[in-house]
């Protein structure tokens, strides 16, 4: 799951359907299946603005689109979301994946590897918190001695 995590679109890829899509734009609609194919490309970009983007056209898919690929838009706002390391979005967004079609083996896949990711992130979090705590205790204690020192002289 990892590999595909970082796999980016190819150049040709991106620009044929980047092209495609804003030429139907220019026409005043854009169809379904060109948007998701747009967005596709754009959140396997190597660029965080595009993932972005690609997550925006997502989100209005799941709104406007086809309700019944409403499951597999959630999966790439989970992935893209997972790309940019926003994984309690992305975990949100699984889990409601999951809520439609529980047994899909690569949405499985995708949340552990989310929740591998939070958990991570957590300790590492509360690691960074408690170094925190000890240089404000120092801090505190060195300030402290100082105050106690010139009252005290």
């Amino acid at each position: 799951m990892e590999v595909i995590l970082d796999e980016v679109v190819p150049l040709e890829e991106f620009q044929k359907f980047e092209t495609e899509y804003n030429q139907e734009e220019t026409g005043g609609q854009v169809s379904h299946q060109t948007q998701f194919n747009y967005a596709f490309c754009l959140i396997r970009s190597k660029h965080r603005e595009d993932i972005q983007r690609g997550i925006i056209l997502l989100e209005d898919l799941c709104y406007r689109g086809d309700p019944n690929a409403k499951r597999d838009y959630l999966y790439y706002i989970a992935f893209a979301n997972t790309r940019l390391q926003d994984y309690e979005r992305a975990h949100d967004c699984i889990k409601r994946f999951l809520e439609v079609e529980p047994t899909n083996s690569q949405a499985i896949e995708l949340e552990a590897l989310i929740r591998d990711r939070l958990t991570k992130e957590g300790v590492t979090g509360l690691a960074i918190m408690g170094g925190v705590a000890v240089v404000a205790s120092l801090l505190a204690g060195i300030g402290f001695s100082l105050v106690k020192n010139i009252l005290f002289k």
